[in-house]
């Protein structure tokens, strides 16, 4: 920029115009004036007074005209200053000059013009991150190096209210207190884990188990200028995929020795009939009767683990029709009447007064599940004792409903083990089955698949010594 358009350049020339307007007025005008009329010295100051005291005003007027033409700009400039501050980040100085002032309004409008993008820019990406952050499933949670909780999204938010009510121990709370507000503590199960972020500056990856629930947790450090400033923890309930897995391995477990046990034992005798160790037609015929009955058992297993796994997947089609429930119990109670006499227990039956009709059922399963829990009866069952079935028909909750009930007199099922009696592969001690013919663990579970397709339920109660009591319950009208 050239020095004569800069403030200070202007400022020069407005003086040296202002000193060189006085000296040619003096040349041209007072100095003959004062020759030709002015003899006495006191006049002559008197003039030089007076046009002092003009040169003065003239002054004095410039520099007013001056300071004004300077600080109205510099007004203007911290009013737009200020607004900016307050967060009106559109204000703009509209000075057209060419000098300093006029240099300083346009950089202050191209730094507000940045500043304004800039922060539309933040606001875009926090919008955008608090949108990501409330489509998540996963519950995520910042933590800052104290421990605060300075974020999190909604799922955050409901763990953080579940996580509330959690018995204090010691050294597993964090409480901070911030400018004199209520405490702030960090979720105590990520204690550990936030320590363990900030001492070795690293991702921790584990499985936490809170009230019956099992978390995966990644938590990685926050870092800002090399320092870590904090972390934030990605929480996601596994409880579902833990249990499967835990189920997958169990059933892998149970069916190999399921199958194991049968094929050792038909393995043997196989090897037993080869090697010519029958001493007489009727050993050979006993071996060969074990074979037998151990194929049978390895047919029944498969065929139960195909009907349980079509069940469970749904590609199991139930047609449902009218069933006269009280024709079917009594028609399995003549069935298992001869084995009750073969096995000298007593089967006694049970049933109320009136019909007692499903109108959505299928006979088929509804006679396995009956079937199914007579004979667990039956073979736990000693000898002397007694196998009750009883129905009736009488109102419920949902309406009109069947009530069914088989309850035996045998070893009974202990009391810890009721919750798991309709899982797969359930067995009772085999030390309390009567006979040699051990079920496949399937049936209870296969029970329990049928009545929750019929919209129905299945209880029991039981203890060592008294027994076991199944009792059913089945709609009589059709749920929609």
């Amino acid at each position: 920029m050239s020095f004569w358009r800069t403030l200070v350049g202007k400022l020069w020339i407005t003086i040296i115009g202002l000193v060189a307007f006085v000296l040619m007025s003096m040349g041209l005008f007072l100095l003959p004036y004062i020759d030709t009329n002015f003899t006495d010295p006191a006049a002559v100051k008197k003039l030089f007074v007076i046009v002092s005291i003009i040169g003065f005003s003239l002054t004095t007027f410039f520099a007013l005209f001056l300071f004004t033409k300077i600080t109205q700009p510099m007004q203007q400039l911290i009013s737009a200053a200020d607004a900016i501050r307050k967060g009106k980040y559109d204000t703009r100085l509209s000075l057209q000059t060419s000098d300093e002032i006029g240099e300083l309004a346009n950089t202050f409008n191209h730094m507000a013009e940045e500043l304004e993008n800039t922060i539309r820019s933040l606001n875009h990406e926090k919008e955008h991150l608090s949108s990501v952050l409330r489509s998540m499933n996963d519950a995520v949670i910042t933590l800052d190096w104290g421990g605060a909780v300075i974020l999190t999204n909604p799922p955050g938010d409901q763990l953080l209210q579940l996580w509330g009510d959690l018995p204090d121990e010691e050294n597993d709370a964090l409480q901070l207190s911030v400018q004199g507000e209520r405490a702030i503590e960090i979720p105590k199960p990520l204690l550990p884990m936030f320590r363990k972020v900030l001492d070795q500056e690293g991702d921790q990856s584990a499985n936490i188990h809170v009230k019956q629930s099992v978390w995966s947790v990644h938590m990685a450090p926050l870092s800002s200028d090399g320092e870590i400033r904090g972390a934030v923890a990605v929480l996601r309930d596994v409880t579902e995929e833990v249990r499967l897995e835990k189920m997958r391995r169990d059933f892998v477990a149970n069916v190999s020795h399921e199958i194991r046990t049968p094929l050792s034992m038909m393995q043997g005798y196989s090897e037993a009939l080869l090697d010519g160790m029958a001493a007489s037609p009727e050993e050979s015929q006993e071996l060969v009767q074990v074979i037998h009955d151990e194929s049978l058992r390895m047919g029944r297993l498969v065929r139960d683990l195909l009907d349980l796994a079509r069940m469970e997947a749904g590609h199991t089609d139930i047609a449902m029709h009218r069933v006269d429930v009280k024709e079917l119990i009594e028609r399995v109670y003549r069935k298992f009447a001869v084995r009750a006499k073969e096995h000298n227990v007593q089967l006694e039956l049970d049933l109320g007064s009136g019909p007692m009709i499903a109108e959505a059922a299928n006979e088929d399963r509804l006679e396995q599940v009956l079937t199914n829990l007579l004979d667990n009866a039956f073979r736990h069952t000693p000898e002397g004792r007694s196998v009750y079935i009883a129905a009736e028909a009488r109102e419920g909750k949902q309406g009109r409903e069947l009530h069914i009930s088989i309850r035996d007199e045998g070893t009974g099922i202990p009391t810890e083990d009721l919750p798991f009696v309709f899982e797969r592969f359930y067995k009772a001690d085999k030390a309390r089955v009567r006979g040699t013919a051990a079920g496949t663990g399937l049936g209870l579970a296969i029970v329990k698949n049928i009545i929750d397709a019929h919209h129905g339920s299945i209880q029991v109660n039981s203890s060592i010594g008294k027994g076991a009591h199944f009792q059913i319950t089945l709609p009589v009208e059709k749920v929609q």
